[in-house]
């Protein structure tokens, strides 16, 4: 049978583990002491309601210390609280175990060690002598009676050891008590210069416009921004209160958006992750928490349930500010979506009523000019686009000739709303156009003059052949427009698939050849019999001259639709270019 043996403690080893691996700086050795002073003054206002709530906080050569007029502790209670890690059943029967404090006095107080050798705590509760606790980073200390302190409360004293003095400088502590107590229900001074009055920016008291003036002037101050609104956020079930900031410039939506979150009034963390949707990267939140469980180093939230409930809950909020705007400020909402329509589109993927906003307010790029979808819908049922922007600028205005309302859809998001649209218009389509329906809609020539532009549709496709393009001759407008090019989404992807295997090495080669469907479609050139220039081009008899011709129309279309340049089309433009000059200008041989 063995014997039960209790673990030893290495405080120094603790303390080591506590600077490098659990909190992120020696800095929050202030704001936990401002915990503890924080969580008695709560403590004796539970009993005395009247008591002053104060924190003064003084600092001396090398040192400091954090008074408060907290419910003080009596000698047995300073070692339950100050010399035990992790037990909490002592706390609990005196009282420190309510969801009004902050933290724990043990782990709290030990936090101190991280830039001091030595502490020194001189308490007094009600009815109570005075005691003095010493505590040393080598796991030593000792409770002794004290000379008697006149009021109720707590004092702890503390000088910075060797390599830490900078955490104790008057203008440090003075920050670090401003950076993490300023929202605290509590008065706090460093060396008589007051650093919180209790008053929060997100706290509901004088007018609205008096609230709101706070709030903007908060902004402008700590985070750099005048807001283009501000949005009330309250989730009882969280314990949260406070705003979110609309910020007045666009947002990059890859970046993680953060927030400042107060845990209880204490800053918990000022660029806190993971508190909204990512869709919402259009806001910066400063709100206070006092029922979401923090981590172990109180500097973020624990990743769980309650925290995707509270996240849903903000997100609403968020989506019904929105809404109201829409239908009680519509000019406002288009100034939001100007800067913000990322959002609310990503929203509008997975949201009824963001889908409608986007729908009357969100405008569109079409070869009609920009409008919402709600004005694409009154001219159509169905709503055609197509999924980049080259595509739509290599057949916009063609499409618009031929009475063709057409969406450009390149932009994000654009597409897959236009796809969901059905879902909330069920008695409209929605389907991607393929540029190769162009040429369904051109008029066909009568026969007689099919028959006589054979000679001309054979040269020029022998002229072509090198790059693998059919000829066609159609009849369509505008007649300022002499040729298009057109090709099908499977053919692009056959020909980009080709061209990228002869890049490749052998193992690469055999894989893409296996993916080749040898699709045999080929690019069309289509020339515009309407045109002046293609029917004087199709009456010439040299057929060197119509070769030139045909390549350099060729090359005009490639660069009118944005298509991509292969070699091969570059040495047949380069070819068509000089040609035709040399055509154009005589040779001092013919001048003679």
């Amino acid at each position: 049978m063995s014997d039960a043996r209790n673990f030893q403690v290495d405080l120094h080893g603790l303390v080591d583990l506590l600077s490098h691996h659990l909190y992120s700086s020696p800095r929050v050795y202030l704001r936990e002491l401002l915990q503890n002073a924080a969580d008695a003054i709560t403590a004796r206002h539970l009993q005395d309601s009247e008591a002053p709530a104060e924190i003064s906080i003084r600092t001396f050569p090398g040192g400091l210390e954090v008074r408060d007029t907290g419910i003080g502790l009596t000698a047995d209670q300073v070692s339950e609280l100050l010399a035990t890690i992790g037990r909490s059943s002592k706390r609990d029967e005196i009282g420190f175990a309510r969801e009004e404090f902050l933290g724990q006095f043990g782990i709290g107080m030990l936090s101190a060690f991280m830039v001091a050798d030595e502490i020194a705590v001189t308490t007094k509760a009600a009815n109570g002598s005075t005691t003095l606790w010493v505590g040393t980073a080598d796991g030593r200390y000792t409770v002794a009676e004290a000379p008697e302190r006149d009021d109720v409360g707590t004092t702890v004293s503390l000088t910075a050891r060797h390599g830490a003095e900078q955490w104790v400088d008057p203008q440090s502590v003075r920050d670090l008590a401003l950076f993490f107590g300023s929202m605290l229900p509590v008065t706090i001074t460093v060396d008589d210069d007051l650093v919180s009055d209790g008053l929060a920016p997100w706290d509901r008291t004088g007018t609205p416009g008096e609230r709101k003036a706070r709030l903007v002037g908060y902004a402008q101050d700590e985070l750099g921004f005048t807001p283009f609104d501000v949005i009330d956020l309250k989730v009882p079930a969280a314990g949260l209160d406070g705003v979110a900031f609309v910020l007045p410039f666009p947002a990059n939506p890859a970046e993680r958006a953060t927030h400042r979150v107060y845990l209880k009034r204490m800053l918990l963390s000022e660029s806190l992750e993971g508190l909204l949707p990512d869709w919402a990267f259009f806001v910066r939140c400063l709100v206070d928490i006092s029922e979401l469980r923090p981590t172990a180093s109180r500097e973020a939230l624990y990743d769980g349930p309650h925290l995707e409930e509270t996240k849903e809950a903000l997100a609403e909020q968020l989506r019904g500010w929105l809404v109201r705007l829409g239908a009680t400020d519509p000019r406002r909402l288009g100034d939001f979506l100007r800067i913000h329509q990322l959002g609310v589109k990503a929203l509008a993927l997975h949201d009824d009523a963001m889908m409608e906003l986007v729908e009357r307010f969100v405008p569109f790029e079409t070869n009609q000019g920009r409008m919402t979808l709600h004005e694409v819908l009154e001219r159509t049922d169905e709503i055609r686009y197509v999924s980049s922007v080259d595509e739509f600028r290599q057949i916009a205005g063609v499409a618009a000739a031929q009475g063709v309302l057409l969406v450009d859809a390149g932009y994000t998001y654009d597409a897959d709303l236009l796809e969901r649209l059905p879902a909330v218009h069920p008695e409209r389509s929605v389907a991607r156009f393929d540029p190769t329906e162009l040429a369904t809609s051109f008029d066909a020539l009568d026969a007689a003059t099919e028959l006589a532009l054979r000679p001309f549709v054979a040269a020029a496709e022998k002229v072509l052949a090198p790059v693998g393009c059919e000829v066609v001759v159609r009849a369509f407008d505008p007649p300022t427009l002499p040729v298009l090019y057109l090709v099908d989404r499977s053919a692009a992807f056959a020909a980009e698939l080709r061209a990228t295997r002869d890049k490749v090495d052998g193992l690469w080669a055999g894989v893409l050849g296996a993916l080749d469907s040898h699709d045999e479609t080929k690019p069309q050139l289509v020339l515009n019999h309407r045109s002046p220039l293609v029917r004087r081009l199709a009456s010439l008899s040299d057929h060197g001259v119509v070769g030139l011709a045909v390549e350099g129309l060729y090359g005009h279309a490639l660069m009118l639709g944005h298509h991509v340049i292969r070699p091969a089309d570059s040495a047949l433009v380069n070819r068509s270019f000089l040609g035709l000059l040399e055509q154009a200008v005589p040779s001092t041989k013919d001048s003679m």
